[in-house]
């Protein structure tokens, strides 16, 4: 069995996934590459097919009909074999002194006294155009060096988030917990990093930036005009959000600082959901983020509650014109303070 499997979704992206699967081969056998070709029209399942025949012991080549992005983390849940699992898109990559460190540590921690079920690490915004790179950390937010469960967090602040580029999961913990990401569905990552927490019991930070996460492509699925293009996926993530924590709160309602964080990201998402849907300036869009808080309010009256009437709640449902341009320059704040994209 392999210690980590790294899953590599790529659909047409042959001009950028030689950097990405580059920075991964130094794991050696100690790591499992899968490249998942979502159904490619260009060059990516070719250059995949070389790297396998390459390294036959490190790289296996999926190839599939396009089911977008879940759909090929899926895929890599499925064909994993390695202890632990962790998603890279094959426009990003990992940096090789953080690397030999991720391993060491996965290493140690492999069949001790508990069982690790998930470890965070740093990420770095790569964002075009600027020389400052700005690190996601989590120093004031989660012991180091040490296993720890939810009850040793600290607050996490708006802002900060346990996302995809930051986790590596335990591959069983994925199965057991039954995680199938929607297919044909662009912002899955945030269900990644959502529907297995209540699941993770232990936890190890290494304050290291490992990850880099590019960002500022036009044709990013991030790009705020592409975000607003495609709400209705994000309004169909966020619903999602919605069920589950809905569905599922009593089982993690006893442990309080789980249940902050994850309401806290619901929180967060429905507030992105919202903004876009203000500054798209359409009065049908306007409708579907009414539709979106009264969906909340008839699936869990208290939730609806906990959300609409915190901080940034009020603030997305402020009224009339004069009110949405309130919400829309707060937006305009926090994404500068927060380097959002």
């Amino acid at each position: 069995m392999k210690l980590l499997t790294f899953t590599v979704p790529c659909f047409n992206s042959a001009a950028y996934m030689e950097k990405c699967i580059e920075s991964l081969l130094p794991g050696g056998e100690d790591v499992e590459i899968l490249i998942v070709d979502d159904g490619s029209t260009d060059d990516t399942a070719a250059i995949a097919d070389r790297y396998e025949k390459q390294y036959p012991t490190i790289v296996k080549a999926i190839h599939k009909e396009n089911g977008g992005h879940g759909s090929a983390v899926n895929a890599g849940i499925e064909y994993a074999s390695g202890l632990y699992f962790k998603v890279v898109d094959s426009d990003d990559w990992v940096k090789q002194e953080a690397y030999e460190q991720i391993l060491s540590i996965l290493k140690e921690l492999t069949g001790g006294e508990k069982t690790l079920d998930m470890l965070i690490s740093n990420f770095v915004y790569e964002k075009i155009g600027e020389n400052r790179h700005k690190v996601m950390h989590y120093r004031h937010i989660l012991p180091r060096d040490e296993m720890f469960t939810w009850g040793d967090i600290h607050h996490f602040y708006k802002g900060h988030y346990i996302l995809m580029h930051s986790v590596i999961f335990r591959t069983k913990l994925l199965r057991e917990c039954g995680l199938k990401l929607p297919e044909h569905t662009f912002y899955v990552d945030n269900l990644y990093v959502f529907e297995p927490l209540p699941y993770v019991k232990n936890m190890y930070y290494l304050d290291v930036n490992f990850y880099r996460y590019y960002i500022g492509r036009a044709d990013q699925s991030v790009n705020e005009e592409i975000m607003i293009g495609r709400i209705d996926q994000q309004i169909k993530v966020n619903k999602i959000m919605i069920d589950y924590m809905a569905e599922n709160s009593n089982s993690f309602a006893a442990n309080r600082k789980l249940d902050q964080y994850m309401l806290s990201y619901l929180d967060i998402i429905t507030t992105v959901s919202s903004i876009l849907l203000i500054k798209s300036g359409t009065e049908e869009n306007l409708e579907k983020k009414k539709e979106l808080w009264d969906y909340l309010k008839k699936k869990d009256w208290i939730l609806y509650r906990r959300l609409r009437f915190g901080l940034l709640g009020q603030c997305m449902n402020l009224p009339g014109k004069g009110g949405r341009k309130i919400s829309v320059e707060g937006y305009k704040i926090c994404r500068r303070f927060f380097n959002f994209n």
